[in-house]
């Protein structure tokens, strides 16, 4: 007994899975896969089955829907513009996104539509990679005139798919033609930014934004599972996803694998919450990015661009605004994204707030995913499940896994 390989301890690993284990027997969640990576060496739990009525089993290389989990790793690919000068940081984006020119700002968030001032300066590539560019989404405010328009206009919402289901420059047409709720560079507002920024890649490489992550990010990392869509020959390897009913815990499909809408290229490929991806496939790009961009011999990003991804990028009066919405609505985010602070796609630990340490960076997913790594520990952990989170049930078995995987450190 004692201590495992890379000061994880046999017993620290045999709770979590434990612990795991218990969630699936509940019946909560029907399977999930879970990945541990400290140093050279990879523990992973395949647990439960894909589909809730039981079946085929979980399996390591299971492809899961990463919805917000997305955000990290859409990311890396303004940073490979940024590393080759295509792109700066404080460039108006005006030019490659002239609908969000020359904007209109409510007078105060939840005002009427026409009730604006001028915006007082362009939208910047900074302004989209923090998202703060004044365009977002506000669960806490989900009935002002702004939010409801969102979804009357189907930026958001179309089919009752929380992503946008129209060509990008339909999308951004539509974007476009609202005002913006806060002044640019004024408040961290969630993931409309992270959408708009695969058009902006797109725009400047000339490339669907998927064939450009493919080509600089998912294919030197050997993500070859990696995508916006599950083709047919993998479909069976894919589990529906499950929302179960809040009331109830009656197992609804929110989106089926054959003939859903991770089974055919979507007509826009979402930065903010679009990709499909394997336990595998994510400890690559997160092992990158630990290894300060570096994958074996070979650079995927420069050592500051990861540096700026992965550590916060908000001011203090950001930061503080970002920590008090956490506080506010840990409710209704069943006790996710209390971690302080924001980078580009991605969250910061600027407090310890739970067993995880400052400077951990990751995200989590509505779909019941996680995936966070920890540069302290050298350690990257990845749960993922195919129950999104209109129960608690999949956020709380998300924290029991961090929970258990810091108290497995044993060195």
């Amino acid at each position: 007994m004692g201590k495992g390989k890379n000061g994880l301890s046999e017993a620290g690993l045999r709770r979590l899975r434990e612990v795991l284990e218990a969630h699936v027997e509940s019946k909560k969640i029907p399977g999930l896969v879970a990945l541990v990576g400290r140093g050279g060496d990879t523990h992973v739990e395949a647990i439960g089955t894909m589909r809730h009525d039981g079946g085929a089993p979980m399996r390591r290389d299971t492809i899961f829907r990463m919805a917000s989990t997305t955000k990290p790793v859409a990311a890396a690919a303004t940073m490979v513009l940024l590393d080759e000068c295509r792109l700066r940081l404080d460039d108006p984006i005006d030019q490659w996104l002239p609908e969000l020119a020359d904007r209109r700002v409510l007078q105060r968030p939840d005002s009427p539509l026409d009730d604006t001032v001028p915006a007082r300066r362009p939208i910047t590539v900074r302004d989209l990679l923090t998202s703060t560019c004044g365009l977002g989404l506000d669960m806490t405010a989900m009935g002002s005139p702004m939010m409801s328009a969102y979804f009357e206009q189907k930026v958001y919402g179309e089919n009752g798919w929380m992503l946008p289901a129209v060509e990008p420059d339909e999308w951004m047409r539509r974007l476009g033609a609202l005002p913006s709720m806060y002044q640019p560079g004024e408040r961290w507002l969630y993931n409309v930014s992270d959408d708009v920024l695969g058009v902006l890649v797109a725009r400047v490489t000339g490339q669907p934004f998927e064939a450009f992550l493919r080509e600089r990010i998912f294919d030197p990392l050997g993500m070859k599972d990696t995508g916006f869509h599950v083709p047919a020959d993998k479909i069976h390897r894919l589990p529906p996803l499950y929302a179960p009913d809040p009331q109830t815990g009656a197992f609804t499909v929110e989106d089926p694998a054959e003939g859903g809408h991770h089974s055919k290229p979507p007509a826009f490929q979402s930065g903010g919450g679009g990709l499909d991806s394997t336990v595998d496939d994510y400890h690559a790009y997160f092992r990158m990015l630990l290894n300060h961009g570096m994958h074996g011999t070979e650079r995927i990003l420069s050592r500051p661009a990861v540096e700026l991804m992965t550590t916060n990028r908000l001011t203090p009066e950001q930061t503080a605004a970002l920590q008090a919405w956490a506080r506010n609505v840990v409710h209704l985010s069943h006790g996710q994204g209390q971690t302080g602070g924001w980078g580009f796609g991605m969250t910061v630990r600027t407090y310890r707030g739970d067993y995880a340490p400052i400077g951990q960076f990751g995200w989590d997913g509505g779909a019941g995913t996680t995936t966070y790594a920890d540069p302290d520990n050298q350690l990257v952990g990845i749960l993922l499940t195919q129950t999104g989170m209109s129960t608690p049930d999949s956020a709380r078995a998300m924290q029991d896994f961090w929970t258990t995987l810091y108290q497995a450190i044993d060195d």
